[in-house]
């Protein structure tokens, strides 16, 4: 079984996720958008599983600092573009298990996720 976590060190939802799955000794992969990078492609793959609606935190502040024409002309296609440019835009965590892609954290949702394991 192969179980990335994407996203960045510092945010909150992160380190709750990552305490999670060290205290049930669940063996991952951390991939750090600031230290690894994003790729279009890895972003592109996100949006299709996920939803690029989904993918697209407009909670954060770099969602907010956007001007008003780029919020009015989000499609997927300049979504993808503004969150390569804007790792930090792109909901966190994104936690991939084998094939299958889940995206924030609650403690319900991991353990619904690796009841099987």
């Amino acid at each position: 079984m192969t179980i990335t976590m994407y996203g960045i060190p510092n945010c909150d939802t992160i380190k709750k996720a990552r305490k999670w799955l060290e205290a049930a000794e669940i063996e991952f992969q951390f991939h750090d958008y600031r230290k690894q990078g994003v790729s279009t492609d890895m972003i592109a793959t996100f949006c299709q599983k996920l939803g690029w609606e989904n993918v697209v935190n407009k909670r954060g502040t770099t969602y907010r600092q956007l001007s008003q024409e780029q919020k009015d002309n989000l499609n997927e296609e300049t979504a993808i573009e503004l969150l390569n440019e804007h790792p930090a835009m792109i909901k966190r965590p994104i936690l991939v298990k084998d094939r299958d892609y889940y995206l924030g954290f609650k403690a319900e949702q991991y353990s619904a996720i690796f009841s099987a394991v």
